[in-house]
């Protein structure tokens, strides 16, 4: 079985395999199976250092910070499955997070402030305004009633030639207030209009290549 985790290892982290060399923080541990569960799923070895290095968990207490960190600090519960290894005489336990098929699960950030985190690439990241605003739409299946203004026709003309957009550019480009960009960012993406791309640093968005673009 030593065989399975060596090959997990060389994997090494990424959108859904963490490592983390011991679990001293519930909370913190929280964000990552928040963002496993809210994306699409994923597996912490814990007893494994960055570098791939087995360094074993050191006590009994990891395991059971592991369950308060699903069952106290993300909102709501998350399951997973706990498997331990035995590896040349050091324990490593595998912690296995199903992608959520509920509503998105938060977890506290350094304020203790309970936020809504996403895995991107080997990071877990807050989900911005514009992501929770089009999972909201999504998850109530509200109707949504496209009117094609000057904004919305400049949006669908400048990804036909452009590609992608970000809710910035969107807003300077076509000149109107955030609010606005929004909406109608959310509007397109909840008709299945546009498609978006989560980076670590801003969200791409651009048109289904299905759609009809605009003339």
């Amino acid at each position: 079985m030593s065989n399975y985790i060596q090959k997990l290892i060389k994997e090494g982290e990424h959108q859904t395999q963490d490592f983390k060399y011991e679990i001293s923080d519930s909370k913190k541990i929280a964000r990552t199976l928040a963002a496993f569960a809210n994306t699409d799923g994923g597996r912490l070895l814990i007893g494994v250092k960055d570098n791939g290095n087995i360094s074993g968990i050191r006590s009994e207490e990891e395991k059971h910070m592991i369950q308060t960190a699903a069952e106290i600090y993300c909102k709501p519960e998350i399951s997973f499955e706990a498997n331990e290894w035995n590896i040349n005489g050091k324990t490593v336990l595998e912690v296995i997070v199903p992608q959520s098929k509920y509503h998105k699960h938060r977890a506290p950030d350094h304020n203790d402030i309970y936020k809504v985190y996403i895995r991107v690439k080997d990071q877990n990241i807050i989900a911005n305004s514009i992501l929770l605003k089009i999972w909201k739409y999504q998850n109530n299946r509200q109707n949504v009633k496209i009117t094609f203004t000057d904004a919305e026709m400049f949006l669908l003309k400048y990804l036909n030639d452009n590609k992608k957009i970000t809710i910035n550019e969107f807003i300077q480009k076509a000149q109107i207030n955030k609010k606005e960009a929004e909406r109608i960012i959310v509007n397109f993406t909840t008709t299945n209009l546009l498609n978006y791309e989560i980076t670590e640093k801003v969200i791409f968005f651009s048109l289904f290549e299905e759609e009809i673009t605009a003339k």
